[in-house]
């Protein structure tokens, strides 16, 4: 709810000094400091000349939003023509004889939210507003009395004054910014300074590269040549252990099969990491081999059911559900690595998850891939932990992470045996909220390939030829780093760096594939959404949301069907977001033209 705290006439020049004042003021008395001050004055200031200019007179209205988050709302209302050209204005691209949209465009600037209506005849409302800081405590009804009473008592000073008051702040910046200025002279030496001594150290980080590098070859062989020496002796404690244990010779104390099974669990630990740790390193050295055999879907989810009982049976608060799989072709991979890849995947599930489901599922992507899913209610991974978990020997610090140990080995083999099938795999996970893993392989093995997490460049550089991409985005950063994952598929892009231009270019342009912001000042992405769609030309382009807005429920749901996916700029892995717009490239099935040279806007 809005509390109506001033309202000024803007009926002559000396009006729209008198809004000022009482803008600043009335922000002072708010809590705001002596920038903000002057941040909502000025903008204040532009509207209200607009009003005086253009229109011969209006109003100035200021008020408190007291509703969570509280704010400071200025209404500046007039009754004149209108504005002819908003969007022109708002878009930055009119140019103006006489100065007018230049005050607009500044007061927008200036204030946290902007919004403004106009129409030829019937006048305009300009709504802005500035929030308040977390500094500022919520206002009390003593407090707004006080302002109230405040405002009521203060006489503002004369139209000079005012004027003295934005020459002495004016100077105050400028004072700042040839502070600024200096310190930045000092930093631009030091940096000299410190790349003299970066580049003397590029040589011996060159030759510690090639000492690992060598290291690590000569690791990785060892490891793969010891997999008989590790592993009888940890066969012999388990075989022994368990003879022990069914009392072949002999009755045990109570004490005695505690101690045994203490040395059972150890020998079991042990051969876990052992295991894991030989394959990752035999897959690294190229010793192994894939066996592919066809093989129904169907009979290995009931295989993996079978083995992954026990798992579930101490835990009834979480279910493991495989999904039938429908209509789907008969594999021909290797079964045993498919099968140990989700087997991975579903422990991992079932280790993070106190309560809830597993869920298995698998489908078909297109005619040449298929796509395993693992999904689960547990406790999610954190963005900026999600590129890590791929890692050797790494696990996340959390309470679960205590409690249920492992290897930190599995993930890492998994992705390495999904390349070694030609696919790869990809996480999607959002901390509090759950995870899933999947898989993307061949239907048919198709022989030893080059793979990685992200997609090598000699297979991935031309798999979308001649494909042209429309970048609608206002941050010029999000561009940037969107164009540069883009530049691996050899993709044809364009940039429009608002909704208004954006539709133009796509009018014009006709691209294949549409990257889509949702928060944009001139046009939202929701309302580029709608016009695309009812126009006939463009309604079938695919479009792909990027946004760092957490969506809700609602507003992902009213995103179905109109567009093909939603991207997070929040992903901190550039690698799994190349492979996850990849495979959204493949799904969408883009259909692209003649080839054409690169358009630069």
């Amino acid at each position: 709810m809005a509390l109506p705290l001033l309202k000024i006439e803007i009926k002559y020049e000396h009006d729209v000094v008198l809004a000022r004042q009482r803008a600043r003021q009335t922000a002072h008395l708010l809590g705001f400091d002596t920038q903000d001050q002057a941040r909502i004055a000025t903008a204040v200031s532009e509207l209200a000349r607009n009003v005086f200019q253009y229109a011969g007179s209006g109003k100035v209205e200021l008020l408190l939003d007291e509703s969570e988050p509280q704010n400071f709302q200025i209404r500046i209302i007039d009754h004149g023509p209108g504005i002819a050209k908003l969007q022109t204005i708002l878009g930055g691209t009119y140019v103006s004889q006489t100065g007018m949209g230049l005050g607009i465009v500044g007061a927008r600037r200036l204030m946290d939210h902007f919004h403004i209506e106009s129409e030829p005849g019937k006048g305009t409302t300009v709504h802005i507003v500035k929030d308040f800081p977390a500094k500022i405590p919520k206002l009390t009804k003593k407090r707004l009395a006080d302002i109230a009473e405040g405002l009521a008592s203060h006489t503002p000073q004369d139209p000079f004054g005012e004027i003295q008051r934005q020459n002495q702040e004016l100077l105050a910046t400028l004072e700042e910014v040839h502070k600024q200025r200096a310190e930045l002279a000092q930093l631009n030496r030091e940096l000299e300074e410190t790349n003299r001594g970066v580049v003397a150290l590029y040589a011996e980080l060159d030759e510690r590269a090639d000492y690992l590098k060598r290291a690590s070859e000569l690791k990785t062989q060892f490891l793969s040549n010891m997999t008989h020496e590790f592993r009888t002796p940890l066969n012999s404690i388990l075989s022994i252990s368990q003879m022990l244990l069914d009392r072949l010779d002999g009755s045990l104390t109570i004490e005695q099969e505690k101690q045994v099974k203490f040395i059972q669990a150890g020998a079991k630990s042990l051969a876990e990491l052992v295991n894991d740790l030989l394959d990752l390193a035999k897959v690294e050295a190229g010793k192994v081999t894939v066996h592919p055999s066809q093989f129904k879907v169907e009979d290995m989810f009931g295989t993996l059911r079978g083995m992954l009982k026990p798992l579930i049976e101490h835990n009834s608060r979480v279910m493991l559900i495989f999904e039938k799989p429908v209509d789907f072709p008969l594999l021909e991979t290797d079964e045993g690595k498919v099968s140990q890849i989700l087997r991975n995947f579903i422990s991992n599930g079932l280790k993070f998850t106190e309560k809830g489901e597993v869920r298995v599922m698998a489908r078909v992507i297109s005619k040449e891939e298929v796509l395993f899913s693992v999904s689960d209610t547990g406790i999610g991974i954190a963005a900026e932990n999600q590129w890590r978990i791929f890692e050797e020997f790494t696990q996340i610090e959390g309470v679960h992470q205590k409690k249920s140990k492992g290897t930190g080995l599995g993930l890492p083999l998994s992705k390495k045996l999904a390349e070694l099938l030609g696919g790869y795999v990809v996480v999607e996970s959002i901390k509090g909220s759950g995870s899933t893993f999947s898989m993307t392989i061949p239907i048919r093995y198709k022989g030893p390939v080059v793979a990685s997490f992200a997609p090598h460049e000699s297979m991935e550089k031309h798999e979308f030829p001649d494909c042209r991409a429309l970048i609608i985005d206002d941050v010029e950063a999000d561009r940037y780093v969107l164009k540069r994952l883009l530049s691996e598929f050899n993709l044809e892009i364009t940039e429009a760096t608002g909704g208004i231009k954006g539709l133009d270019l796509a009018q014009e342009w006709k691209p294949d594939v549409i990257f889509l912001d949702l928060a944009m000042p001139d046009l939202s992405g929701w309302e580029v959404i709608e016009r695309l769609k009812k126009n006939k030309e463009l309604s079938a382009i695919p479009l792909i949301i990027n946004t760092s807005k957490a969506l809700t429920k609602k507003e992902r749901a009213s995103l179905e069907g109109k567009t093909a996916a939603i991207l997070s700029k929040n992903h901190s892995s550039r690698e799994m977001s190349q492979t996850r717009i990849r495979e959204l490239l493949k799904r969408i099935d883009v259909t692209c033209g003649v080839k054409r040279k690169t358009h630069y806007v």
